[in-house]
């Protein structure tokens, strides 16, 4: 009777294993899509407001222009959500838009001063009573993740093209120069955010990376 129910278990993990990579990744760019092009509507068709935030956004993005900061956010919302919904050039946008929420985050949302992280997660609500109000970027941001790690999907252009040009990737590695990899991709955002949380993953990128040139597998 055990072997049967494993036997029946591990059958239907296999099927949802094998439609997931059609559809889990999907949902994903769907819903992010239109948050992404409803946001950068909202800009190409409204006013600059950046100047009243541009200090504070983390550097080096506070260096730069308030029209110019302007422009790119607004087309890298645009762009960003076509290429997510098409499934195109895919990690390097949802990358992209996983930074610039980080960036709005920091700018917009998040708690100018907090001394706890009890005080800090008051923020974490859809409201306005003056903690952050950080719920909403912070899912994006988990949602724009796996995009990062896992792309598209195969329900894609980038799987199609990949297959067209016998580029699909190989087995995948879990070695200390990918989990460098996937460290890093945490880190910058969390630098931005958390500055102490956010070093410590940039540190642990850096020691494996290092650890993967000494010690190859």
């Amino acid at each position: 009777m055990a072997h049967d129910s494993t036997t029946r278990w591990l059958a239907l993990t296999e099927r949802l294993e094998g439609t997931g990579r059609w559809l889990a990744p999907l949902g994903l760019r769907l819903l992010l899509a239109w948050e992404f092009w409803e946001a950068g509507m909202q800009k190409l068709r409204g006013d600059n407001w950046f100047a009243g935030i541009q200090d504070k956004f983390p550097a080096p993005f506070n260096l730069a222009p308030v029209d110019l900061s302007w422009t790119l956010a607004t087309w890298a919302e645009l762009l960003g959500a076509v290429a997510l919904l098409l499934g195109l050039g895919t990690r390097f946008f949802a990358f992209t838009l996983l930074v610039l929420t980080a960036v709005a985050t920091v700018s917009v949302h998040w708690p100018a001063d907090w001394g706890s992280l009890s005080e800090l997660w008051r923020g974490y609500a859809i409201t306005d009573k003056g903690f952050g109000n950080f719920k909403l970027p912070l899912l994006f941001m988990a949602m724009l993740l796996p995009l990062v790690f896992h792309g598209a999907g195969r329900f894609s252009l980038d799987a199609l093209l990949a297959a067209g040009s016998g580029t699909t990737p190989r087995q995948p590695l879990a070695d200390p120069q990918a989990w460098a990899l996937a460290l890093a991709v945490m880190a910058l955002p969390a630098l931005m955010l958390v500055p102490v949380a956010g070093l410590v993953l940039a540190i642990l990128a850096v020691l494996l990376l290092a650890a993967g040139w000494l010690w190859p597998a």
